[in-house]
């Protein structure tokens, strides 16, 4: 698919991707690639602009990421970001040096409105600071276009070169006007016009996966999901009767979510595809027997899941490419390129060594989650479908602290769909980004009518997100969560406390493990 694209270089940031999010918002296709991309390889993209992120290093350590400086004479527009507008002023020429007053948080910032990239922008307007050096002279060429109180430099740019910077973060939600100034980026300084339209995304896949796949055999992963509902259907559109759609039941569903998945994508749905279910319960509840640690069980998931796909595809015969519902916070929080390891998924890590399929395709590789819901509704999804809860590859594994059980998995079952039923019932359900009951390996004492319990603790999570990268706990109404307490209490066996999330994302990561 051809359209103009802005790259995001990651210098380790943890915005990274959230950077490209934005931008995307803006209508323009973006994506993240390593600072150690070449400059040949990068102009090959011919990108209508680059941001470099923040990142964790002292511009002025010798192990700090830095660039060739060549790329500022390539005539591509370039914003740096916190680290990155710092890394432009070193290699440039201007002085880096450690704040005489680090600057965290909200941070009133006075900008000048004539620069291109604050038009539209209030003069004084509250922006998101996260640092501990500073530039303390700008290159030569550039002015400064924005400073606080003790930041001599909050913003610069070189208009001539296109070049601009910005010491605090316009990508987070925290940064008011921030949209605006990446907006005024992409429009006023790259000269994008906005292509990145879903119909024409739907559309171009479809025909890509037609001329790839040709006359071959295709499986495909379906769990129910948003995302690999959404590959399915793309790749039933494209290919029709060439799919058979495998959905295993690996007993780590939400409860009665294998029969609901099912009913939709079944012989008697309406979409054209060969549908097999495979209940693989106690086979998943072998393997994870005695496992407690998170990669460990998020690895075997994943393993098991590909063998029995493996199993699946010698049953009906020679197939070509098997799909999965990769999307793309999988693919760089899970270390594909500079950015840390900060969990792996079923669709991106832990495959094994041999894979018995030509090739694996991932239509949705590239697309963020509301992204991936905005294709399933182009593609005439059910909107109750597109827009369920999100869950996790490894499902109900990471969300039972510690080994997974068949009788752990029927208690934190039954304490989510109260959960749900209840919120639901609320009528709070639309406002929350995400929300579930998790189990976990704490237990303790209790009193149920006059005898003494030692049963688990079932813990609530609900958090406000328009991204997923960033959360926030939501603050549920009291009497919420007093009823679904007494429910779960009352009416799961095993269980004889409820607690309550109230952390957000980071420092913690919205699922529990």
């Amino acid at each position: 698919m051809k359209q103009e694209r802005i790259i995001v270089l990651d210098f380790g940031g943890q915005y990274n991707q959230l950077i490209a999010r934005r931008v995307r918002e803006c209508g323009v296709y973006c994506e993240v690639r390593p600072y150690t991309m070449s400059l040949k390889e990068l102009q090959a993209l011919a990108p209508k602009g680059i941001i470099f992120t923040g990142g964790p290093n002292s511009v002025y350590e010798e192990a700090s990421p830095h660039y060739k400086k060549e790329i500022f004479e390539c005539g591509i527009p370039i914003l740096g970001i916190c680290y990155g507008s710092q890394l432009m002023a070193y290699m440039l020429g201007g002085r880096v040096e450690t704040a005489p007053v680090s600057e965290y948080g909200h941070t009133e910032v006075h900008v000048d409105t004539d620069d291109a990239l604050f038009a539209g922008v209030s003069a004084d307007t509250v922006c998101w600071m996260s640092h501990t050096d500073y530039i303390a002279e700008a290159p030569e060429g550039f002015r400064i276009t924005a400073t606080t109180p003790v930041c001599p430099a909050a913003a610069m740019a070189c208009p001539e070169k296109n070049l601009y910077a910005t010491q605090f973060h316009p990508e987070v939600m925290h940064t008011a006007e921030g949209q605006t100034m990446l907006r005024n980026f992409v429009y006023k300084i790259c000269g994008c016009v906005g292509d990145w339209k879903m119909d024409s995304f739907v559309e171009t896949t479809i025909q890509g996966l037609r001329e790839k796949i040709g006359s071959g055999r295709v499986l495909c992963a379906l769990s129910g999901g948003v995302d690999s509902s959404v590959a399915a259907v793309l790749l039933s559109k494209a290919v029709g009767k060439q799919l058979t759609c495998v959905f295993v039941d690996h007993g780590l569903l939400r409860k009665d979510e294998g029969d609901e998945v099912e009913a939709v994508f079944g012989p008697e749905g309406p979409y054209e595809l060969n549908f097999v279910r495979v209940n693989a319960q106690q086979r998943y509840y072998e393997r994870l027997k005695g496992v407690t640690e998170p990669e460990a069980k998020r690895k075997i998931i994943g393993e098991e899941f590909i063998r029995i796909f493996e199993e699946e595809a010698r049953k009906i015969g020679a197939v070509d490419f098997l799909v999965q519902g990769t999307i793309y916070p999988d693919v760089i929080e899970s270390g594909q390129g500079k950015s840390a390891v900060i969990k792996s998924h079923h669709n991106v890590g832990g495959l094994p060594d041999v894979v018995d399929f030509k090739e694996i395709i991932e239509p949705l590789r590239m697309l963020f989650k509301d992204e991936v819901r905005r294709a399933g509704v182009e593609l005439g999804i059910p909107r109750e479908l597109v827009y369920r809860q999100p869950f996790p590859g490894p499902g109900l594994g990471i969300r039972i602290i510690g080994e997974v059980t068949e009788e752990k998995v029927r208690m934190v079952q039954e304490a989510d769909a109260i959960y749900r039923e209840e919120v639901a019932k609320a009528g709070i359900a639309p406002e929350l980004g995400q929300y579930f009951a998790a189990l976990t390996n704490m237990r303790s004492v209790g009193v149920m009518g006059d005898f003494r319990t030692y049963d688990y603790a079932v813990v609530l999570r609900a958090v406000n997100t328009s991204d997923f990268m960033t959360a926030e706990a939501a603050e549920l109404p009291w009497q919420v969560l007093t009823k679904v307490s007494n429910r779960i209490v009352n009416e799961v066996k095993g269980v004889n406390r409820v607690l309550y999330d109230c952390t957000g994302k980071p420092p913690s990561t919205i699922e529990f493990e």
